[in-house]
């Protein structure tokens, strides 16, 4: 499923940098280059993107202004070197918001927590079914590996690391469970415990205070249990 995108900012190199951390996503397709707030509202006057990847202070119309002009707006990644308008941001439903110069890293993680916002949307309007897999990046050896969310088992905390339990593999992260949740979708997830998060549609029984997941078995920590009894209910 691709992820149609804009890139509004009135620095060239701001362009450069997101369209190459972009080129290395395989979903995120570039609709157009828009190098001032207006010349963005001219192109979604007549077009729709999901993705907005937006700075804040360009000439002739700020970027916070410029969003409050859309009723009805598509996710927003803000990227500004100014950290003072970050809670603007936010209440105005800012996905992320990425203070310059920001490495791939976090790039990757406003990307995941956008797209699959998007991604789940899409599915809900275009009522596709449930098997078309969105895909997430994992860093994980110092590489990134893309793994089907639809085959997330559940994860599991230890330490410092992350373990990410798929169907046929373990892939060991250095994220919080926290982290990765709002990456995820998050009708698909839910935290079971302070150090397990489990994906809802491959609980195969829930017993006590155990949830059993093909060969796994997961605890229920006493301050999520009305987390689970919300799924059974």
């Amino acid at each position: 499923m691709k992820i149609k995108y804009l890139i509004v900012d009135d620095e060239y190199v701001a362009h450069d940098i997101i369209k190459g951390y972009c080129d290395l996503l395989p979903n995120m397709d570039l609709q157009k280059n828009c190098y001032d707030a207006l010349e963005a509202l001219d192109y979604l006057n007549s077009n729709e993107v999901d993705l907005i990847f937006l700075d804040l202070n360009m000439p002739k119309l700020k970027g916070f202004d410029f969003l409050k002009t859309l009723s009805n707006p598509p996710k927003v990644i803000v990227t500004t070197a100014y950290s003072e308008f970050a809670l603007e941001g936010y209440e105005l439903n800012v996905t992320d918001y990425l203070l310059k110069p920001f490495s791939f890293e976090r790039f990757l993680k406003a990307v995941n927590k956008a797209t699959g916002s998007v991604e789940a949307k899409q599915v809900t309007v275009e009522k596709q079914v449930a098997s078309r897999s969105t895909t997430i990046f994992l860093r994980a050896d110092k590489k990134y590996t893309q793994v089907n969310v639809d085959d997330i088992l559940y994860m599991e905390s230890v330490g410092n690391y992350a373990k990410v339990v798929l169907k046929e593999e373990v892939v060991t992260v250095r994220e919080k469970i926290s982290d990765l949740l709002e990456s995820l979708p998050e009708e698909n997830f839910i935290q079971v415990h302070k150090s397990f998060a489990v994906a809802t549609q491959h609980i195969h029984s829930i017993e006590g205070n155990r949830i059993f997941i093909e060969d796994h078995t997961v605890p229920i920590g006493k301050m999520y249990k009305m987390n689970v009894d919300q799924l059974v209910r």
